[in-house]
């Protein structure tokens, strides 16, 4: 591995100087280093060349990693990962790609992530999304996830873009059967020219699910983002979806959440709420002492907390 993925892995991931855990290093579309052990199994899928990531059943307190890192332009990077959780399994899963451009090549990467969970099976699931480099050339992250819970599971995202990414389209689609829940937590930063797309879609099938959507973003510059959201309860669920952003200079935000009850004990809510920074906070942290852009860049690293 090169010091730019190295810093890419330190910033996305729990790397250090290493994983203790189990691991796959993608660096520009090839294998820079993977560990299995006795619990969970790491390898190739002969289809496409992604990895096929097995947790055994009754796995407690492990963790996997399987970070991407693009270190240059003139990378379309697209990577497959299928996850099938044992039965009773409880394990940590953290996903972060990195981008780094100093040229004026555009580069990318694209994660299609598939994550099947049987039942009883908890998994946390957590990415970190970065653009670095001073290049021109535009950096694209896609990441496109798709998760099959299982009778009493649960799954727990939670997904944070960094900054530096020019174009991202976020997309994820779940399935929920009985006694399972789904909590997806979101953040984005983006500035200058900018754009972001989430687009959720997810079905409750079974009695006894839920699903929890929270969404926050801020938009700077003259960035754009988009928020999608589709919540279909077809059985006695509760569903909710939350969408809070803020506009700072010229930035757009446009929010589409949108429900389908198809059973009459199907409890569906969302709530929307786009605006600016409120005028009274930065007054009352320009009173400590802070400047007007010191007390804006610490109300948006709060929110985004």
């Amino acid at each position: 591995m090169d010091n730019i993925t190295k810093e890419l892995l330190k910033t996305v991931s729990d790397y250090t100087d290493g994983y203790e855990s189990a691991y796959n290093i993608r660096e520009n579309g090839g294998c820079a280093g993977r560990k299995s052990t006795e619990h969970i199994k790491i390898e190739t899928n002969p289809e496409n060349g992604g990895l096929i990531i097995r947790v055994l059943p009754g796995t407690k307190g492990e963790r996997v990693s399987i970070p991407a890192c693009v270190t240059h332009g003139n990378v379309d990077d697209l990577a497959y990962n299928d996850f099938y959780i044992g039965e009773g399994a409880d394990v940590l899963i953290i996903a972060g790609c990195g981008v780094h451009v100093t040229t004026g090549e555009p580069a990318r990467h694209s994660g299609i992530h598939r994550f099947y969970l049987e039942k009883g099976s908890h998994v946390i699931y957590q990415e970190k999304h970065v653009g670095t480099g001073t290049g021109t050339g535009t950096k694209s992250i896609d990441p496109v996830t798709e998760f099959y819970l299982g009778e009493n599971s649960s799954l727990e995202m939670d997904s944070l873009q960094l900054g530096g990414v020019d174009k991202t389209l976020r997309q994820t689609k779940a399935v929920v059967e009985a006694g399972a829940s789904l909590s997806i937590r979101e953040r984005i930063l983006t500035d200058g020219a900018q754009q972001a797309v989430t687009d959720f879609v997810v079905e409750m099938n079974g009695a006894d699910s839920s699903v929890n959507l929270v969404s926050r973003s801020v938009a700077k510059g003259q960035s754009h983002q988009s928020y999608r959201s589709r919540i279909v309860g077809n059985a006695p669920c509760t569903g909710h979806s939350e969408c809070d952003a803020i506009i700072v200079d010229e930035g757009k935000v446009d929010a589409a959440p949108e429900l389908t009850a198809n059973h009459e004990d199907a409890a569906l809510i969302h709530e929307a709420a786009i605006g600016k920074i409120a005028g009274e906070q930065i007054i009352k942290l320009r009173t400590l002492g802070l400047t007007e852009e010191e007390a804006e860049a610490r109300i948006v690293a709060g929110f985004l907390k």
